[in-house]
């Protein structure tokens, strides 16, 4: 079985940047930049090596990001209860806001599939479950077309989501039910043979939140004590600890062997010895 040496250096995780409220949601761009969400005041945040400036504010307060496949900010809205997408001068245009007529949630993380489709979670984080128009939490899948499907409605919290190196399995977690879901996925988009790909449970602090993959298949999860590395059968291999609990990790640097981590009040990043899957 592979080993945490394997996977990580084992260097203690070195901190980047702190002083925010809360940050999640980082996205590593090519050109060598990474982009976070602090969402209490609304900033998108843009961090290089060379110091940290704000990229966009206000980010109607933003959690998940990601770069599409044309490298435009994709971005999850608390505030606009919608996915908007920046583009070149720099203005915010929906993707999704409604569902058959009723308002979305909350939406909260997001990942591309390489054919454009963008698939997204719909939890309650950013409203009060009353307020829901839903009135469920799920997981949607937003065509190129403008399209809007629901995939999935009986989450209680629908939270990170990721896809396996061949986009044939889609990883989503259900952050109060402590688990990782597993579906298929299907050619036309939709998802099938739902199953329970591990539970996550644990004294320390710490849930499922934030989750990416590696090019060897392995899952990497917020969860009890840090972060989790979960082999591509489920076993929970070991598990990264950090001063403070995260919320989300993106890989990136220039060789995809940093996992960056928004952990609370801070901006934290991990040398690996596997590299991430690249999205853009």
């Amino acid at each position: 079985m592979v080993q945490m040496s394997d996977l990580i250096d084992q260097q203690e995780p070195q901190r980047l940047a702190t002083g925010f409220q809360f940050t999640e949601g980082p996205v590593w761009h090519p050109d060598g930049y990474l982009l976070f969400s602090d969402i209490p005041p609304g900033i998108i945040y843009r961090w290089t090596p060379g110091g940290i400036t704000a990229f966009l504010t206000p980010s109607r307060r933003s959690n998940g990001l990601i770069f599409d496949r044309q490298g435009r900010l994709v971005a999850c809205e608390h505030d606009g209860r919608q996915v908007s997408r920046m583009t070149a001068d720099g203005q915010m245009v929906t993707v999704a806001a409604n569902y058959q007529g009723k308002r979305l949630n909350s939406p909260n993380d997001i990942v591309e599939h390489s054919s454009g489709r963008i698939y997204f979670t719909d939890p309650f984080f950013g409203i009060t479950k009353e307020t829901s128009e839903l009135g469920f939490f799920g997981v949607f899948r937003a065509d190129p077309d403008g399209r809007l499907t629901l995939l999935v409605s009986d989450p209680e919290t629908p939270n990170g989501l990721a896809f396996s190196p061949d986009e044939s399995i889609l990883y989503v977690n259900d952050t109060f039910r402590r688990h990782i879901r597993a579906f298929d996925v299907q050619s036309d988009g939709s998802l099938t043979n739902d199953r329970v790909f591990i539970t996550m449970t644990g004294d320390a602090d710490g849930l499922p939140d934030g989750m990416k993959v590696d090019v060897q298949g392995n899952v990497y999860c917020t969860g009890p004590g840090g972060i989790w590395a979960i082999s591509p059968n489920g076993e929970h291999i070991g598990t990264i600890g950090f001063p403070e609990t995260p919320a989300n990790l993106a890989f990136g640097g220039q060789d995809n062997q940093t996992i960056y981590v928004t952990a609370r009040t801070s901006l934290y990043s991990v040398r690996t010895k596997v590299h991430g899957i690249r999205t853009y």
